[in-house]
């Protein structure tokens, strides 16, 4: 498959993260015509990367991400459970990174108990949770905020992430891949992850089961890359092999 022009990368970028661009905002963002866009525009639809609307683009359904609001309420037992099983590997005074997630966003309610905790995360939800301790020190990443996630995102908060060392990371998925890769389904939420992992002493994925039959877009990390799953029911055969192979810890949650 021949690899994407500069051009048509960026336009795939702006739809990834926004769901949605006109032809307009894209021609101003790019600094090139209408037209100039479109032709960028048709090798994505083609290999049906986007779908032409009306005026601009959308991302397909399949490769766009819930709402937070809905994804808060599917599975929230499971994603319950699994935050109270992050919450006892957490000591008072750990210092933490934490992306933005419906399971996150769990742990941080989790470790709302905890006292002296220093975290940074790219997520108002979060920060807004854990700062409620006054003990807390949350440091909120700074960005281009996404309007579903209410998370900020892109080189500045990478930027950020980097001036911390921590303890522990804590990271959240969109999907695992036939290849047992770890993927979310935004590359700006990618690439945070990734930054996160290379700050943390310790790096831990939350996910639960539903999380094995849905495919994402972008790559996150291998396995060999993380030092704890944590999930709610036994993964399946092969990604247990390929944890115990790479000495990850799996921690399944009551």
């Amino acid at each position: 498959m021949k690899p994407l022009s500069r051009h048509e990368a960026e336009i795939f970028r702006l739809a990834t993260l926004r769901g949605s661009c006109s032809i307009s905002e894209l021609a101003e963002r790019l600094g090139v015509s209408d037209e100039t866009v479109r032709r960028h525009i048709r090798p994505l639809v083609d290999r049906g990367q986007v779908e032409k609307v009306h005026g601009g683009i959308v991302l397909p359904d399949r490769l766009r991400e819930a709402p937070m609001e809905r994804r808060m309420r599917e599975n929230r037992a499971a994603k319950q459970g699994i935050a109270k099983a992050v919450s006892e590997m957490i000591d008072d005074g750990d210092t933490l990174m934490m992306d933005t997630g419906s399971t996150t966003a769990y742990v941080a309610v989790a470790l709302s108990g905890k006292q002296g905790l220093h975290v940074v995360t790219n997520s108002t939800e979060i920060g807004r949770i854990l700062a409620r301790q006054g003990t807390n020190k949350v440091y909120l990443v700074g960005g281009e905020m996404g309007s579903d996630q209410l998370a900020t995102f892109g080189p500045q908060a990478i930027e950020f992430v980097r001036r911390f060392n921590v303890r522990h990371a804590i990271l959240s998925i969109g999907g695992i891949n036939a290849e047992n890769e770890l993927l979310n389904f935004d590359l700006d939420e990618a690439e945070f992850s990734r930054a996160v992992i290379q700050q943390a002493g310790s790096v831990n994925i939350v996910a639960d089961y539903t999380k094995f039959s849905r495919h994402a877009l972008v790559k996150v990390c291998d396995v060999a890359d993380i030092d704890t799953f944590i999930t709610d029911r036994l993964p399946p055969e092969p990604f247990r092999g390929l944890l115990a192979n790479k000495d990850t810890n799996l921690v399944i949650a009551g």
